[in-house]
């Protein structure tokens, strides 16, 4: 019901604004060209469409966000700008009759007098604007104190005599119209302090601009995000309307109203595009845009006076015209170009090109090697495209390792955006808080999404290649843990048996002829050694590849392990269905798996029944090895042990992965997946025999 009411309202101050907009239009229609011309009033229709141009926003303002003061100052204000102008409308279509038609008193008293009060309408919308409310602190009462010297002037104009207003009018105001007394509120003070008064009025109200200027300029400062891009549309409005006043000194007086129309209208669009949709197009290109043409319109202009001037006096008109020619392609071409380079390099960074940027960033990371730089090339290219002082880039090395690379000094208040590859989270982009140095436009959001993209690729190839290389670290290492293990076997324990075995065949030799019985005995002991010696090896060559694999294959082999843990309280049973020909690792890996699970299974799950299963993974890319027992299961918090931890290892060690879980209804399972590997597929596509 509330937001009925402030919509109503809103839009009847719209519909009195248009109404007073089109009472001051028809008047001047039926003023005439030739009486306006002669009466010296400002034309009506001029602030009728200026206030409407501001009423409109202001009702849109107020159905949107009726809590927010900027709404009613922008319906006050141009309901009261259409107003003044049907009052100047009527005073010059009623004093062109004879005689006078009535009214006129009292409208060019609204029109000189109340008039005055739109003065407060710009210092109430630096201070209030965006969130409509005043600032905080003693500012808010600098503010209070700063529209209070506002008010001098229209509060002294309400009630000083018309002599004396008039006198200080005496050069503006029109002749004929300085003959109406307008003392409607007169108060008995002498003339002195009136003049005082309007004196004071008249130097305060620069003076009173001074607090919400830097009101504006403390918001702007502080403001981050939205509020940030909100101030930026103030600041466009504030510097199209400076340059509707530079203008008003190079154009016609004719071009003048044209010019107030659109400062009025670009201020009113800008404060509720700023307050309702900040980001509706990318302000920074606006502003910097506009900043640059406005400087060139105004060089080119003033370059073009001193040429014309220069070029009438030393040439003839086609020769005029030829350096004028000459002047736009050699000074106005190259200068434009540069000035806008420069422009959009100061306010917008690299971003103006997406192309250049992304181009660039992969010239940088094709010229880096290491993971460093690549990522420091990514935080350099980002502070670049964004101007932004501080950019980090963050990536996941494993574990709880992370590698960080930073450009520019570090700012207290900082915003994080994941860098995602693939699904997965491989790090974070840090920015200063709001977005770098301004809010993101969505064009900005795509670099930034490509950008973050190639910080993606960047990222997980120095993951990728810090993992490559810790591979190569643990195979180099456990490939050379195995020949040591299996150098010390073969040295500390098979070399000294053979060793020993041939002195006792020597021996044995020697006590042939002599007493064959004893050498009978050292023979004996020989062959013992050697049968020692077999088991040796046989451990050996099972430590390397369980001989049961090439014997019985893998699930046999599994089959095996199975019978030796058996037992009246265990059943274990061994199912699958393997495609031929699996390779050698999967093999040996999936044996490992099954037999550290069954022994897990055996010694802790106190598990009446479990199964073996072996399969092939859906896509026919992996091998499934699933063990599932009815035991305890495992309880929370229960640290991994070695057991299960190498389970897990042997799996990564071929790209798998391993899980170990514990269902509702009991029991563990362990379910290995292992990728069957490009010799299995090629082994499984030719046909047997061929």
């Amino acid at each position: 019901m509330r937001m009925r009411l402030t919509t109503l309202a809103g839009g009847l101050f719209a519909l009195l604004a248009l109404a007073a907009t089109v009472m001051s239009i028809v008047l001047e229609v039926a003023i005439g060209a030739q009486r306006r011309a002669t009466d010296g009033i400002e034309a009506g229709w001029i602030s009728g469409v200026a206030g409407l141009a501001l009423a409109v926003p202001g009702a849109l303002l107020a159905r949107k966000v009726p809590r927010n003061a900027v709404a009613w100052i922008l319906c006050v204000t141009g309901l009261h700008w259409s107003a003044d102008g049907t009052c100047a409308a009527w005073v010059a279509y009623a004093t062109a009759h004879d005689p006078w038609l009535p009214g006129v008193t009292i409208s060019w008293w609204l029109y000189q007098r109340l008039g005055a009060a739109l003065l407060f309408s710009l210092p109430l919308l630096l201070i209030f604007y965006p969130d409509g409310r005043p600032p905080a602190g003693r500012w808010r009462w600098a503010s209070y104190v700063s529209l209070g010297f506002t008010a001098i002037l229209p509060v002294t104009l309400l009630f000083v005599p018309t002599r004396i207003a008039g006198a200080a009018d005496a050069e503006v105001e029109p002749a004929h119209l300085r003959q109406l007394s307008v003392d409607l509120l007169p108060v008995p003070l002498p003339d002195a302090v009136w003049e005082a008064l309007l004196r004071v009025g008249y130097a305060a109200l620069p003076l009173s601009m001074l607090v919400p200027f830097v009101v504006v300029f403390r918001r702007y400062r502080h403001a981050t995000g939205l509020d940030k891009a909100r101030m930026r549309w103030l600041v466009w409005a504030g510097v199209v309307d400076v340059l509707v006043m530079l203008s008003a000194l190079l154009l016609p007086q004719s071009a003048l109203s044209a010019g107030l129309f659109v400062a009025i209208m670009v201020t009113g669009a800008a404060i509720s595009i700023g307050i309702l949709r900040p980001r509706l197009v990318d302000i920074d290109r606006l502003l910097g845009g506009t900043v640059l043409y406005g400087a060139l319109a105004t060089l080119v202009v003033a370059v073009d006076a001193v040429l014309l001037a220069a070029a009438t006096t030393l040439f003839d008109e086609q020769g005029a015209a030829l350096a004028g020619l000459l002047v736009v392609m050699l000074v106005y071409g190259p200068l434009r170009h540069r000035l806008w380079q420069l422009v959009q390099r100061v306010v917008l960074g690299r971003r103006h090109d997406p192309y250049r940027v992304v181009s660039g960033l992969a010239e940088q990371l094709e010229r880096t090697d290491s993971p460093e730089d690549q990522l420091l090339a990514v935080a350099r290219s980002v502070a670049e495209a964004f101007n932004a002082p501080y950019v980090a880039v963050e990536v996941h090395r494993g574990g709880d390792s992370t590698l960080l690379a930073e450009h520019g000094h570090a700012v207290p208040d900082t915003q994080t955006l994941p860098i995602t590859y693939r699904g997965e989270t491989v790090g974070r982009l840090i920015l200063p808080a709001g977005g770098p140095r301004t809010v993101l436009s969505p064009r900005d959001e795509r670099l930034l999404a490509d950008v973050v993209r190639q910080a993606a690729a960047a990222a997980r190839s120095s993951h990728l290649a810090a993992e490559l290389q810790r591979s190569r670290e643990r195979l180099v290492g456990a490939r050379e843990e195995e020949r040591r293990r299996v150098r010390r076997d073969l040295h500390d324990g098979l070399g000294p048996a053979l060793g020993g075995v041939a002195l006792r065949i020597d021996t044995a030799r020697n006590l042939l002829k002599s007493t064959p019985a004893r050498a009978d005995d050292v023979l004996r002991q020989a062959r013992e050694d050697v049968s020692t010696a077999l088991a040796d090896v046989r451990r050996l060559v099972h430590d390397l590849r369980p001989p049961a694999l090439d014997d019985v294959g893998l699930i046999g082999a599994v089959d095996q392990v199975a019978d030796r843990l058996r037992t009246p309280a265990l059943t274990i049973r061994v199912t699958g269905d393997l495609p031929a020909g699996l390779a050698a690792a999967v093999e040996v890996a999936a044996y490992r798996i099954a037999s550290e699970a069954l022994t897990n299974v055996s010694k802790h799950a106190r598990a009446g029944s479990c199964v073996v299963d072996f399969s092939v993974s859906s896509s026919g890319d992996s091998l499934v090895v699933s063990v599932v027992d009815d035991g305890g299961g495992i309880a929370v918090g229960t640290p991994s042990g070695v057991g299960l931890i190498s389970l897990r290892e042997r799996a990564a060690e071929l790209g798998g992965r391993c899980e170990i879980s514990c269902p509702p209804g009991g029991g563990t399972t362990v379910r290995a997946t292992l990728p069957l590997g490009s010799a299995t597929r090629a082994q499984q596509e030719v046909p047997d025999g061929r």
